[in-house]
C-alpha cells in the first residue's frame, strides 16, 4: 500500500486580514504549515509529501531552514495554481512518474495543524480495501437551520445525515487526478477534494475523526488551536 501526501499552501489568506498567509502564522511559535508537516510526518506509511507552494512564497525558505535534518527527505516542492484545485492538481501531477493508478493520495489542509496522527492512521485502515476512499469527518452536533437571503430562518434541518468535512482525505491516485482535471475542464466549483470525486460519479465514504481538527479561517481560531494543541500534547505525556 503507497500513500502519498499533498499539502496544498499556496492560499495568500485574505479572510484573515493579514500580509502574512494564515500559514504561516504561528502557534507557540510554530507556523502553522510546520505543525502540519510534522503530524503527516508521525505518519510512518507515508511515502513523500508533496508542498504546494504559491509562485511568489517569500516565507517557505525560513521553514526550509527550520526543518533540515528533521522533515527534508520526505519534502518535495511544487509550485501552486490559482485555486486550490488547481494546486492539487499539479501536486498530483509531479507525481506521475512515480505513482501508480492505484497508490493512495491523502490530501491534507496545511492550516489544520491540530489533526491526529491516530485520526490519519484510522482514516488509512478504514479506506484501505475501498475502491475509491474517503475523507475524516465530525457529525454535526448543532441545530441546522436553513436561512434564506436576509437570514430569515425558513426551516429546520434534520442534522442526522449531515457531517462537517475535514481533512486529510484519501483517495485512489488515478480516479483523484481524472476527477481535479474533470473541475478544470467543466469550471465546476469545488471545495474538496471528496466534492471533485462526487462529481465524478464516486462516492467516497465518512470516516469518523475527532472535532479538534480545527481549521484555521480567522484569527480567533489561533487561540483555540494554540488550547487544543496544548491539550493534545499534555495528553500524550499523561500516557
Amino acid at each position: 500500500m503507497t500513500i502519498w501526501a499533498v499539502l496544498p499552501a499556496a492560499g495568500v489568506g485574505r479572510r484573515m486580514g493579514s500580509n502574512i498567509p494564515k500559514q504561516y502564522h504561528t502557534i507557540h511559535g510554530v507556523p502553522l504549515i510546520l505543525h502540519s508537516l510534522r503530524r503527516l510526518n508521525a505518519v510512518t506509511a507515508i511515502q513523500k509529501i508533496i508542498v504546494v507552494l504559491h509562485p511568489e512564497d517569500l516565507f517557505w525558505p525560513k521553514i526550509q531552514t527550520q526543518i533540515e535534518g528533521e522533515l527534508e527527505d520526505r519534502i518535495e516542492i511544487v509550485m501552486g495554481g490559482d485555486e486550490r484545485y488547481r494546486s492539487v492538481l499539479n501536486g498530483l501531477n509531479s507525481l506521475l512518474a512515480v505513482a501508480q493508478n492505484d497508490d493512495w493520495v491523502m490530501v491534507h489542509d496545511a492550516v489544520r495543524p491540530c489533526v491526529r496522527s491516530a485520526d490519519i492512521e484510522n482514516l488509512i485502515a478504514s479506506v484501505a480495501q475501498h475502491p475509491i476512499g474517503g475523507l475524516l469527518g465530525s457529525a454535526v452536533d448543532n441545530t441546522l437551520k436553513r436561512v434564506d437571503e436576509n437570514s430569515v430562518v425558513m426551516e429546520t434541518v434534520d442534522r442526522g445525515s449531515y457531517w462537517n468535512a475535514l481533512t486529510p482525505q484519501m483517495f485512489r491516485y488515478s480516479s483523484l487526478r481524472e476527477a481535479i482535471e474533470s473541475v478544470v475542464t467543466t469550471g465546476a466549483c469545488v471545495t474538496d477534494e471528496a466534492l471533485a470525486i462526487e462529481l465524478a460519479g464516486y462516492k467516497p465514504v465518512m470516516v469518523a475523526g475527532n472535532k479538534d481538527n480545527i481549521k484555521i479561517t480567522h484569527e480567533a481560531d489561533l487561540l483555540l488551536a494554540g488550547h487544543i494543541l496544548q491539550s493534545q500534547a499534555d495528553e500524550d505525556e499523561s500516557k
